[in-house]
């Protein structure tokens, strides 16, 4: 297949991108490079530009004979779209409606979407089934939520077909060190947590050890990206225009912050200093993948069952990246 990877130089765009290169599909990054890395494209072409460009996406798509599109550029930081959501509202959904307007003009007509499961909000089912209800708590997972309802309504007017992933916690690395997860700032648990034996940061901040959880620490499905980049394949190899797929990314188990901060201190053979704080606003106490559907309508099946495993890869990158890229 010819795919466009829109923010294929990002952290998880990147590992699909060289996951479908890898399988001998052509495969094209576009990327503003605000957010992603040049390094992380590998061997695949990247095209720097912004999907708001919407002349230079449909000649990208012509040029390459696009057959898809996954869409993973967007403004991801949560804090950040609380701050200012007007930029997070203009770069994700208008940057999209110009993607899809594209594809229009191009003639493509399957599209992956990566959504997230922060459109279901706080929500005390667990684990999580495509059907809940989706009540988001940010602007970021708000604009994902809108997204998501724009591709849904491009598909009944154009005949467009889609995925819709919303997946759970990215996490780990590329099985040889060389490729992994580096955000400016880092916000997610296990960089932070490595950041610390790596001598980059003194201590973690724990945000509330009150929940109603196990030990009282929040609880999240981290899922491996090279589990989640063959979920993609997948789901792209089963989207035909006009087709409609839903799908949840996850493991199906979740690990408590305490534990990450224990297996950290296994992998890492160091002690892993922390400190209770108060709680994040809008942080739920579990979320957890329900990911039957995936396995039974894709067949998928991840690698990466134990969570020391994934948290090993990253230490890899970490250890041989200790600035990223």
């Amino acid at each position: 297949m010819n795919i466009l990877i829109t923010g294929g130089a990002g952290y998880v765009g990147s590992a699909c991108l060289r996951y479908l290169h890898e399988r001998g599909h052509h495969v094209v990054a576009f990327d503003n490079l605000i957010q992603g890395h040049r390094s992380a494209v590998g061997d695949s072409t990247l095209i720097e530009g912004d999907i708001a460009d919407t002349q230079k996406v449909v000649q990208t798509l012509r040029d390459m004979h696009a057959d898809a599109v996954m869409h993973f550029a967007a403004a991801t930081y949560v804090r950040e779209s609380v701050e200012d959501p007007e930029y997070h509202y203009r770069n994700n959904i208008y940057g999209t409606m110009s993607l899809l307007n594209a594809m229009r003009e191009a003639g493509v007509k399957r599209i992956l979407f990566s959504s997230t499961c922060a459109t279901y909000g706080d929500n005390p089912e667990c684990p999580m089934t495509e059907e809940i209800l989706q009540n988001p708590c940010s602007p970021y997972a708000r604009t994902k939520l809108s997204v998501e309802w724009m591709i849904q309504d491009f598909s009944h007017a154009y005949g467009l077909g889609y995925a819709l992933l919303r997946y759970f916690n990215a996490a780990g690395a590329s099985r040889n060190g060389n490729f992994g997860e580096a955000h400016h700032p880092e916000n997610h648990l296990i960089p932070l947590v490595l950041q610390i034996p790596l001598g980059q940061r003194e201590k973690l901040e724990v945000y509330g050890n009150d929940y109603s959880t196990p030990d009282g620490t929040c609880i999240r499905d981290y899922i491996h990206v090279d589990d989640l980049a063959s979920a993609h394949l997948l789901a792209i190899q089963a989207t035909e225009p006009g087709s409609q797929n839903i799908f949840n990314v996850g493991t199906g188990t979740g690990n408590s912050v305490m534990e990450i901060i224990k297996v950290c201190e296994a992998v890492t053979d160091q002690t892993i200093p922390y400190e209770v704080v108060a709680r994040r606003p809008g942080d739920a106490p579990a979320l957890v993948a329900e990911p039957t559907k995936l396995r039974k309508e894709l067949g998928w099946n991840p690698i990466y069952t134990d969570i020391k495993e994934t948290i090993a890869s990253a230490w890899r990158w970490h250890k041989n990246h200790p600035d990223g890229y």
